[in-house]
């Protein structure tokens, strides 16, 4: 039986990258413990995602705060990653990071070579994107806020969100829901529009 030539698997095999790609960008997808990131990265990817999860157990009960997240049974421990294709030259590298404090040291890592980030976060528990954006400030990173929709999270308008986590005029903010693929590629575009500007702007 014949196969394929390679030039033609990798047209036809979503697991590789288009012959026609010319430009790769590191995108990290960050935020606080329990906020979609995995989600994210899962409901955005063409390929099958890379995911390092493990099981919560009851000794991180004391480390992990639960309080009002459901069904959370599991938490990642190194990062995920998933791939999307914007345009026929156009791919992005999704690299999720996890939100917990004991695994900042993955960041600088996983920072190395993204030209942004996108946080997520949840209007329930907006202080606790205080220490994600600053860990992304440090890195030096543009970034974007996307607004995760969780059923039952209150509602808050652009400005009120805006002035809680003191975003600067031109920091994008959007709304999306992380099991929505429209939504989430929506936020995803917001910031790789608002990188292409900055990259103009200093030109």
């Amino acid at each position: 039986m014949d196969s394929a030539p390679a030039s033609e698997t990798s047209r036809s095999d979503p697991r590789y990258v288009r012959a026609s790609v010319r430009t790769a960008v590191k995108i990290l997808i960050v935020g606080h413990f329990a906020v979609g990131k995995t989600t994210y990265v899962g409901t955005l990817s063409e390929i099958r995602p890379l995911r390092t999860e493990e099981r919560m157990t009851q000794a991180g009960a004391t480390v992990d705060d639960l309080a009002g997240i459901r069904d959370k049974t599991t938490t990642t421990v190194a990062m995920d990653f998933g791939r999307l294709t914007l345009s026929d030259d156009l791919v992005l590298y999704l690299f999720g990071a996890p939100g917990q404090q004991r695994f900042t040291r993955l960041w600088d890592d996983l920072a190395r070579g993204a030209l942004g980030a996108l946080i997520l976060v949840d209007t329930a528990r907006l202080k606790e994107s205080f220490d994600v954006m600053d860990l992304v400030e440090k890195q030096g990173l543009p970034y974007a806020v996307a607004v995760n929709h969780f059923d039952g999270s209150p509602v808050f308008p652009d400005a009120e969100v805006r002035e809680a986590l003191d975003l600067a005029p031109g920091t994008p903010l959007v709304t999306c829901d992380a099991r929505d693929r429209r939504s989430s590629t929506e936020a995803l575009i917001s910031l790789v529009d608002h990188l292409l500007t900055l990259d103009r702007e200093s030109a």
